[in-house]
């Protein structure tokens, strides 16, 4: 089961990855049964940006209803700020969650990356859940300075989010994550908007690895159902 619709575009890319990703491991011409409940994206990103985050999980919670009662047996969110409330939320959840953040997590480990750089949302940027689950595994999460973090964070709920991809941005982006790597020493970068994977498609970045998260997400969603 998958919870959508945060945003659209984003979504649309999940369903094709997964039914893509899960034809080339059985390749018998099968296609995986999935549940998708497309919620109104403006219900979660008001109270995430004013840090309501209890109204955040109710909402998240709603949606997980829908997806059991349509016979999902696990359910995942396509989206990486929603995962602000994701330990909460997955202590109260009638379904097991597959994260996001802990996958992306995994697939750093195996890479060997360290010190990766972190792309997405201010309240992504700027919260905890990436830094804490990364910490487990001795990782060290950098942030944009505070002008960057703005920056970001005004072109993906005002272009990305809308599915408008500019040269400009693209440019600003990787010039951000040039002079981090020059002052910094990263040596991953983290989508961590999924939107940002529709503007920043190559693997790599000033000869930096890019952690693709709705890539990496849609794996481990497909892992999930042949288990």
């Amino acid at each position: 089961g998958i919870i959508g619709g945060i945003g659209p575009e984003t979504t649309i890319a999940y369903y094709g990855q997964i039914v893509a990703v899960h034809r080339e491991r059985t390749r018998d011409g099968s296609y995986p049964s999935i549940v998708i409940h497309s919620i109104d994206a403006k219900r979660l990103i008001v109270p995430i940006m004013e840090a309501r985050h209890d109204e955040v999980v109710e909402v998240l919670l709603s949606a997980i209803a829908v997806l059991e009662r349509a016979g999902a047996t696990f359910a995942a969110i396509a989206a990486n700020t929603p995962h602000i409330v994701f330990d909460t939320l997955r202590t109260r959840s009638p379904l097991p969650l597959v994260s996001i953040v802990e996958a992306t997590a995994d697939a750093a480990v195996e890479q060997g990356i360290k010190n990766p750089v972190l792309l997405g949302t201010r309240p992504t940027m700027e919260g905890t859940f990436y830094h804490d689950v990364f910490a487990r595994s001795w990782m060290t999460i950098v942030t944009p300075d505070e002008d960057d973090r703005a920056y970001i964070h005004e072109k993906y709920m005002g272009e990305l989010f809308h599915n408008v991809i500019k040269a400009e941005t693209r440019d600003k982006l990787i010039e951000i994550i040039s002079a981090l790597e020059r002052r910094e020493g990263v040596d991953g970068i983290i989508l961590g908007g999924t939107e940002l994977s529709l503007i920043l498609t190559d693997e790599s970045y000033a000869g930096i690895p890019v952690l693709d998260t709705t890539r990496i997400h849609v794996q481990r969603i497909v892992d999930e159902s042949f288990v």
